[in-house]
């Protein structure tokens, strides 16, 4: 396939980003990384008039510690988590999901800022921010706000930015001392979408789990956490009575969506088995 013909503008500065999304609206389109768009420009699901390129916004990349949170910069690749130090050690669930997404090309171009932008249900990021309980920085021509990542993510491949906005960083909480993650997912081979993923973060005490967050991806239109399976496992400890109760009510809880080689019961089957893979190494 062939992408549609549309102009090009690589941005100088985010005030020149702002004033050219007011100017075309829903006519323009953000490039970061490309990994995503320029695949649906190729299809032809995606036709902008104007492509305005990023890529050369410095401010926007880098990875910093700064008041007991982790800022990620949009521009970020995914590579670039990767490889960094900071993010192992304060928040290792991105290190520990990261060889998931795709293959080390894909992760050398693609951006952190475009994963959790496109908000793709079957993508790493979304649920590992919701898991994390980050926050979104978003920007535009009246200044910043912060977006919690339980707000952000809205429906299939929609967010709560307003269409004149850019995705700027992802502030992460440093993990505490007694903070344990786990991340995992399910492809039927490795670099594929996931089938379903599961992200997990939980405070470990005791021999006891509290404040539990488990977001999933691929199972709805956008990353999905469960709050009646993780207050059914608040405080406990996890043998298996206690497992087989959360299970069940995962089952009860979750109403995965279908695609076109996995029935929903498939989809239920398969976050089963994740939820225990997670559970088992939060709690070891």
């Amino acid at each position: 396939m062939k992408a549609p013909s549309f102009d090009y503008v690589r941005a100088a500065s985010t005030a020149e980003v702002f004033a050219l999304l007011q100017r075309h609206g829903d006519a323009a389109r953000v490039l970061a990384g490309g990994q995503t768009l320029i695949a649906t420009l190729n299809m032809r699901l995606s036709e902008p008039a104007l492509l305005i390129d990023i890529g050369g916004l410095d401010a926007l990349r880098g990875i910093a510690l700064a008041g007991g949170m982790l800022r990620i910069g949009a521009l970020t690749t995914h590579a670039e988590i990767e490889r960094s130090v900071l993010v192992a050690e304060h928040v290792p669930l991105l290190a520990q999901a990261v060889p998931h997404i795709a293959h080390p090309a894909i992760r050398n171009r693609g951006t952190l800022g475009g994963s959790l932008a496109y908000a793709d249900p079957a993508a790493e990021w979304p649920a590992c921010a919701l898991a994390l309980g980050a926050t979104l920085v978003v920007a535009g021509a009246r200044g910043e706000r912060r977006i919690a990542a339980d707000d952000f993510f809205t429906g299939l491949f929609t967010t709560a930015m307003a269409g004149n906005e850019l995705l700027v960083a992802c502030e992460l909480p440093v993990r505490a001392p007694d903070e344990r993650h786990a991340f995992d997912e399910l492809a039927r081979r490795h670099g594929d979408y996931a089938i379903a993923g599961l992200a997990g973060c939980a405070t470990f005490r005791s021999g006891r789990l509290f404040d539990l967050r488990l977001a999933f991806l691929g199972v709805g239109d956008r990353p999905l956490r469960v709050p009646r399976t993780e207050q059914s496992l608040h405080g406990r400890a996890l043998d298996d009575a206690t497992l087989a109760v959360a299970l069940q009510t995962l089952r009860a809880e979750l109403q995965p969506f279908g695609d076109l080689t996995n029935t929903p019961e498939m989809k239920r089957h398969l976050a089963g088995v994740l939820a225990k893979r997670v559970l088992t190494r939060l709690a070891v």
